[in-house]
Order: C-alpha cells, then structure tokens, then sequence
C-alpha cells in the first residue's frame, strides 16, 4: 500500500525559523521563508497596522527582520493556535501594551541619588522647553511693501524712489521740468 502524505505540511515553530540576516527582504523571500503565499502577506498588511513593509522607489514592498518576526508570529496565531483575524490582532495589540510600558517621571525615594537628579534634571529642562514654546514672539515682522511708495512723481530721482528718507533731488533734472 501507498503511504499517505500528510495535508499539512510539519512546519517548524515561528521562534525556529531561520532568518537571513540581510537589511530588507522581497516579498518573494518572505514568501519563501514564511511558507506563505505573497497574495496572503499583501492581506495581513490591510488587516495588522503592525505589518508596514517599507515601499521602495519603485513600489516593492521591502521587508525588515521585524516585519518578518511580525509575519512569523501571525503565522503561529492564526495557524498553530486557531486565532481569528480579529482575535490575532487583539493578542498582538495587548502584547505590545505590556511590552513597552509608559517610563513614569515621577522621583521615587528608593531610586538611587544620580538617578533621581537626572530626572530632576530633566524635569526642568522639560518646562525651561514649555515656557519657551508658550510665550508668543516678541515682536512682529512688518511687511517690505508697506514701507515702499506704489508711484513715485516723474521728477523724483532713482535714489529716493530706493529710500524715501532721501527728499528730492538737489539738481533736478532740466528735461524733465
């Protein structure tokens, strides 16, 4: 009797999986290294703001190893454990959030002296940057055209139509008059 090969491929776990270690990959190359199709990839872009593959100058979507980690573990949530769509990206959404917690500023009376007066420090250098960026300018710049004279009288010389503290010409000139 013929042996039967399984319908699903034996995959190795997304933590297993050997990435390249190269700057950006096509999306042919994270194809081939997810076992995914391209088609596929294209869809969870629309669907995990996560997944946002740089496009280069001539359009192709160029992957970073993050973006590859990232297809990985989509892979696993939606294919090992079952997730939906919705609910993958529930999961990676609360995993992020407990990832990178929010650094408080707050000094604290355990915390060592130099590390409490570098946040003093920059607690201070924090408002000086508030104050700064919340006092209005100390004064306006007028406008170049309102200084200038829209016409000038024909005896007037080219140096007072330039600055008009100069007054008339002292030698007006005798063609003109």
């Amino acid at each position: 009797m013929a042996q039967h090969q399984p319908i699903r491929r034996n995959i190795p776990p997304a933590g297993s999986s050997e990435i390249p270690d190269k700057l950006y990959f096509r999306i042919g190359e994270v194809s081939r290294l997810c076992d995914i199709p391209a088609y596929v990839l294209r869809f969870w872009e629309s669907e995990f703001s996560q997944l946002k593959p740089h496009k280069g100058g001539t359009g192709q979507r160029l992957y970073r190893r993050r973006d590859v980690e990232t297809v990985l573990h989509i892979k696993s949530l939606l294919y090992d454990e079952g997730y939906t769509i919705p609910g993958a990206r529930q999961v990676i959404k609360s995993e992020q959030r407990q990832k990178s917690p929010q650094l408080s500023l707050e000094i604290e009376a355990g915390a060592s002296p130099a590390g409490n007066r570098d946040l003093r420090r920059l607690q201070k250098d924090l408002r000086d940057l508030l104050a700064h960026l919340s006092t209005p300018p100390l004064r306006t710049v007028q406008s170049i055209r309102s200084a200038r004279p829209t016409t000038a009288p024909r005896s007037a010389s080219r140096r007072s139509l330039i600055d008009p503290l100069f007054g008339p010409p002292s030698n007006p000139d005798p063609l003109n008059s």
